[in-house]
C-alpha cells in the first residue's frame, strides 16, 4: 500500500495517529485559507484534526493521480500524488484536491490543499479558524 493510499485510508477513517505516522517532522501544509504554510508535525496534526471535524460525513476521495512535481519549499522534484475529493462544510459543497509530496523515505513532506468554489473556500476558512482557535492553535482574531 502506498503512502497516498495510507493517507486516504487514515483520512477516511479519521485516524490522526495513522496520519501522524505518514508525516515528516518538518512537514508543511499549504492551505487555500492561509498565505503562509502550517509547519511541523504538531501543528499539521492539529490542523488535520480540525479538518476532520469540520468536514461533514460525506467527505470522500474520488480520484488518484501519481507523478512528480516541484516542491514549494525548495523547488526540488519529488514523487507526488494528487487525491481529488468532494465534501460539505456548513452546507457548502466543496470540490478539492490534496497534493501530497514525499521525501526519500516515502513520508509526506508537503501537502497542498486546493478547493473551489470561492464561497466554499470562505466557509472552510471560517470553520478552520474557529477550530484552530478552539483548540488553542491560533489566537482569537482581533475583530471578535
Amino acid at each position: 500500500m502506498t503512502t497516498a493510499d495510507r493517507f486516504r485510508a487514515a483520512v477516511e477513517s479519521r485516524d490522526l495517529t495513522a496520519l501522524g505516522a505518514l508525516l515528516t517532522d518538518d512537514v508543511r501544509v499549504y492551505s487555500p485559507v492561509k498565505f503562509t504554510p502550517f509547519e511541523g508535525r504538531p501543528m499539521v496534526l492539529g490542523l488535520l484534526g480540525v479538518l476532520l471535524r469540520v468536514f461533514e460525513d460525506d467527505f470522500r476521495y474520488i480520484g488518484h493521480f501519481d507523478g512528480t512535481a516541484q516542491t514549494s519549499a525548495d523547488g526540488t522534484e519529488a514523487p507526488s500524488a494528487v487525491l481529488l475529493f468532494r465534501a460539505t462544510v456548513r452546507g457548502k459543497q466543496i470540490h478539492g484536491m490534496d497534493l501530497l509530496q514525499f521525501d526519500r523515505a516515502g513520508l509526506i513532506k508537503e501537502l497542498t490543499v486546493m478547493v473551489r468554489p470561492q464561497s466554499a473556500v470562505q466557509v472552510l476558512g471560517e470553520a478552520v479558524l474557529a477550530g484552530l482557535v478552539a483548540d488553542g492553535l491560533a489566537p482569537v482574531p482581533a475583530d471578535r
